[in-house]
């Protein structure tokens, strides 16, 4: 019998139709709109009710890019409403936002590694690529399905690639700054290979991880250990000897500008001390502007006093953790997913970095039940305002303030 005829490549699709997008907005809005955020931000970004004053942050929640990848996952549904609709792993990281994605019958698929689900894609499904992107070898799969592809990667994201794919064709290495288990990273990783896949990439999350590599740059070193330590963090036929001679640096969008500003410091430094010159290393700014804005305003944000502050977003949200890491150093700081985890004015669920779990904190009463009190909020590039408005109005409630006294406020 002879070969089945492969199936030929779609078209990316434009569901960005006029008469989509006005419906798609008005849906948009009324899932995840907040009058009262509005208000607050109009005003200065403050609200205080009786001795109760809740501070937002100048830059939070959605970014541009979120908002477009909603966007057209919305949009995806209204162009085929009859169609199966894939979604290759989160649209974003937010529970409520993913949820929205299910009720809308947007099933997702496997975004770690090729599944067999991918083989039972058919041509006239839709598959929604993420606002992280997907590896390579994810796309060149759905491509040889023959599906409709909708792809939401964020414009940011892509400039990465555009810079790894560069360095590969130079015959560097890419260091990537990242967390090698993080959507973003895999298909960045998956880029820095090249268009003939001959380029090599190396992750690197932490400071500790930039000095074991700057001693390898400038003395060559110990190769188990070296494999060790990296493990599930290089390219296919990494060999430190070789691909460690000329470097590239760039990062996941959303990890924390001055670690990455550091990263570069101390990989261009090992080059220098090993070489006397530069020459053998590139690096590209690729931290993602709403990152650097809601980073920034936190930072101006702790310039003045407050009690405590809860930071509002999805636990595997990337840039959202990196704003609790900023603010627990300087004051009381919860991660929360939603307003669900303020249990009452003693005790707070949250998400507890170092645990690495969502645990229960019993907090001094006699600061929450105080007279008077300043409560901070902020929230990252992938956390609607509706959440937001249900934080306020929960510390607003558990103050004795109801909700038609904050809407009216």
């Amino acid at each position: 019998m002879a070969d089945p005829a492969p199936k030929t490549k779609r078209a990316r699709v434009n569901v960005r139709r006029p008469d989509v997008m006005e419906k798609v907005t008005a849906e948009v809005e009324e899932h995840y709109r907040s009058s009262i955020v509005e208000k607050i931000r109009s005003r200065g970004g403050e609200l205080v009710i009786g001795g109760t004053t809740v501070r937002l942050a100048q830059q939070f929640g959605f970014c541009y890019g979120v908002e477009r990848a909603i966007d057209l996952a919305y949009a995806a549904r209204r162009v085929f409403p009859d169609q199966r609709i894939f979604l290759i792993g989160e649209i974003i990281h937010n529970p409520e936002v993913n949820r929205q994605l299910v009720d809308m019958g947007i099933v997702s698929l496997p975004w770690k590694e090729l599944s067999d689900d991918y083989d039972r894609l058919e041509e006239e499904d839709v598959v929604i690529v993420p606002a992280f992107g997907a590896p390579t070898n994810f796309m060149d799969k759905i491509a040889e399905r023959g599906c409709y592809v909708v792809d939401t990667t964020c414009g940011d994201v892509m400039k990465v690639w555009r810079r790894v794919r560069t360095y590969a064709k130079e015959g560097m290495t890419s260091i990537i700054h990242g967390k090698a288990g993080h959507e973003e990273t895999a298909a960045t990783a998956s880029r820095a290979l090249g268009d003939d896949g001959t380029g090599h990439y190396v992750i690197v999350l932490t400071l500790d991880d930039t000095d074991f590599l700057c001693g390898y740059i400038r003395n060559g070193g110990d190769r188990d250990a070296f494999f060790e330590r990296f493990k599930d963090s290089l390219s296919p036929g990494f060999d430190p000897d070789e691909h460690l001679k000329s470097v590239g640096v760039a990062n996941q969008t959303t990890m924390l500008k001055s670690e990455t500003e550091e990263i570069q410091r101390r990989v261009r430094q090992a080059v220098i001390d090993r070489d006397t010159t530069e020459e053998r290393f590139k690096v590209f700014d690729t931290i993602c502007g709403a990152t650097q804005e809601r980073q920034d305003a936190l930072f101006e944000m702790l310039r003045k006093p407050m009690d405590l502050l809860m930071v509002v977003g999805g636990y595997n949200s990337s840039n959202t953790t990196h704003l609790v890491e900023i603010a627990e150093q300087e004051l009381p700081t919860f991660f929360i997913r939603n307003s669900d985890c303020l249990d009452s004015l003693e005790q707070v669920i949250h998400f507890d970095l170092k645990q690495k779990a969502e645990v229960a904190t019993t907090y001094p009463k006699d600061l929450l039940g105080a007279e008077s009190i300043v409560i901070g909020i902020t929230a990252g590039a992938s956390c609607p305002n509706n959440l937001i408005e249900d934080t306020i109005l929960r510390i607003f409630a558990l103050r004795g303030i109801e909700a038609d006294a904050v809407a009216a406020s």
